[in-house]
């Protein structure tokens, strides 16, 4: 890479390193791994950058991040054993800190969820993609991409429960 290219990469991910890594944060679930899988993900990038940089960069290293966690989860190797606590017990009085329950309650929530439908929600419900999007980043067809969000929230349903519980108390803390 010559150094106008490098220059271009470097501001690139300065100005979108923090998006891409919330991304990478949402498909892992872990710190660490969300940090592995984004410096694989623009290791690869700034090989390619003079070819990724005239389109849309951004979405071409999304899609590489979606595919990279894929590949991962389909390695035997990489499935690292993810021990989960139970939640914390409600307390009856007003709880300041409810939205910060919610959104633990939610990390743990989609750690138990099957790869897949960990992705198909990540991108469907914080990234707000559209099916046909989400189904072209998957490789897979919209059909498949709404009946494995409709799998993933009964899921979701039946493995937190009290994330209905944790929601209503945020919004009424508000």
């Amino acid at each position: 890479m010559d150094a106008e290219l490098e220059r271009e990469f470097s501001a690139f991910i300065e100005a979108r390193a923090h998006a891409l890594f919330r991304t990478a944060l949402a498909l892992t679930g872990h710190r660490q791994q969300a940090e592995d899988l984004l410096q694989t993900v623009l290791t690869r990038g700034a090989r390619h950058w003079g070819r990724i940089r005239t389109g849309n960069p951004e979405a071409y290293l999304r899609t590489a991040l979606y595919r990279q966690r894929t590949s991962w989860w389909r390695s035997l190797k990489r499935r690292p054993e993810v021990s989960t606590a139970d939640l914390p017990e409600m307390a009856s009085a007003r709880d300041e800190t409810a939205t910060v329950d919610l959104h633990l309650a939610l990390w743990q929530a989609l750690n138990g969820l099957a790869p897949r439908h960990r992705a198909v929600l990540v991108l469907r419900y914080f990234e707000d993609r559209p099916d046909s999007e989400i189904a072209e980043i998957l490789d897979c067809t919209e059909s498949t991409v709404r009946s494995q969000a409709a799998r993933a929230l009964a899921r979701l349903r039946e493995i937190a429960p009290r994330l209905d519980i944790l929601a209503t108390k945020e919004a009424a803390d508000r």
